[in-house]
């Protein structure tokens, strides 16, 4: 699976471990940066990840910052893009199972390293289900975002 990754500064000393840690796993790595510790703004990490996904460069994306929640506000702004802050395993494989999550978002000023690593392991190892109440649903969602690109695209939005 070819996986982006990016993070802010926040998320950097974290971002290191995750993409050994996918590379371990078997997948290839988009690495979309940042790549130190001086400031950045998470919402230019968050639209490269979102993007290599949504063009299909990458089948998922996994971004970090200081607590997941900007780079998934972000994240999912771009059509197609289904991000996620998942701290805990349960959420990780489930949100894929059930959601067809595609891009994982973590906080490093929430996790540890260690259960970051496990959360990103649970991640990799869920598949969408396809069960019909969670493709029925999923449909429903990407109407909702089809309705608002439309009225966008009209002058609605």
């Amino acid at each position: 699976m070819r996986i982006a990754v990016g993070a802010d500064h926040a998320g950097f000393p974290l971002k290191g471990p995750a993409v050994a840690e996918l590379q371990r796993l078997g997948h290839t790595v988009l690495d979309l940066g940042t790549n130190s510790d001086e400031p950045v703004d998470y919402p230019d990490f968050a639209q490269a990840v979102g993007e290599a996904v949504m063009r299909g460069q990458a089948d998922r994306g996994l971004l970090i910052c200081g607590s997941g929640v900007g780079a998934s506000v972000a994240a999912n702004k771009i059509p197609g893009v289904r991000a996620a802050v998942c701290h805990d395993t349960f959420s990780a494989h489930q949100g894929v199972e059930d959601d067809d999550m595609n891009v994982l978002c973590l906080g490093t000023r929430v996790i540890g390293p260690q259960l970051a690593l496990e959360v990103i392991r649970a991640w990799d190892r869920a598949v969408f289900s396809n069960a019909e109440r969670h493709v029925r649903r999923l449909a429903k969602v990407r109407a909702i975002e089809e309705r608002y690109q439309r009225s966008r695209e009209v002058g609605l939005g």
